[in-house]
């Protein structure tokens, strides 16, 4: 199955300074990308929460393309050239490029494994006017647990509560970056005691912010809502101590999940 994903956008790097630009900037080692190894990464503020995350993509030409949250795109362009001071790189969108997500069948020619989760399955980026596929994407990944832009927010929650660990985002073992400092200190203080965890309800879930309950204790909040589906950050030691209890957001009786990928 293959779905083209209009809520996906791309954005074209590319200049001689362009990977160093970028190493000092996002949560990744770019120096591991190459033309069938893409990454999966954020940018986060200087206090370690995600304003954006992103697939990179290695053009085949010494650029680079940026797979991003169609919404995004334009602040995602503007932030990047707020820190390009007077690097050599070129920041444009590519609104003649379109992404395909993939599963369950055989990577075609030019498409490249999702780095986030195997299960995801393969991406290609390409001509808007070659690309198609009309499968339901967006069930797919929620069926994974798998939390990506909206889900996040915007400067809401920390790289590691947003899974970007175990979804393959950060990189321990690079140099600095915007919000590394703190970033690595909730790695090895073992401080990250909330985590994105998928939520699924009966009937719609409420919206954003709504507390999850069990009972009169609140263990987390609702972050993204997608019908019957949705993620919310909770704290995982009052998640573990609700076992057999009932939880509920706002009267609506929910369950939380915690993916088999999540190692938290």
């Amino acid at each position: 199955m293959r779905s083209l994903l209009p809520d996906r956008a791309v954005i074209g790097l590319s200049g001689p300074e362009l990977r160093g630009f970028l190493q000092g900037l996002i949560t990744n080692n770019v120096e591991k990308l190459a033309p069938d190894v893409p990454l999966y990464a954020a940018l986060l503020t200087p206090q370690g929460k995600i304003l954006f995350d992103f697939i990179l993509a290695d053009d085949g030409v010494g650029g680079i393309l940026l797979d991003c949250v169609a919404g995004a795109r334009e602040a995602l362009v503007k932030r990047l050239s707020m820190y390009r001071l007077r690097a050599k790189v070129e920041i444009a969108p590519r609104a003649d490029l379109a992404v395909v997500a993939g599963w369950g069948e055989t990577k075609p020619q030019g498409a490249f494994p999702d780095p986030r989760l195997s299960a995801l399955g393969w991406r290609m980026i390409g001509p808007k006017e070659k690309l198609q596929g009309g499968a339901d994407y967006l069930s797919h990944r929620l069926s994974l647990g798998v939390p990506e832009g909206a889900d996040f927010g915007s400067d809401r929650i920390f790289a590691l509560e947003g899974d970007l660990e175990d979804l393959n985002g950060v990189a321990f073992n690079k140099g600095c970056y915007v919000g590394q400092e703190l970033t690595a200190r909730m790695k090895h203080r073992g401080t990250a005691r909330k985590r994105l965890l998928s939520l699924t309800a009966e009937a719609a879930l409420p919206q954003p912010g709504t507390a999850v309950m069990a009972g009169q204790t609140g263990i987390g909040e609702i972050t993204s809502v997608h019908g019957t589906r949705g993620f919310a950050l909770i704290r995982l030691d009052r998640l573990d101590e609700t076992k057999g209890h009932a939880l509920a957001a706002n009267g609506i009786s929910v369950k939380v999940a915690k993916p088999a990928w999540l190692s938290a």
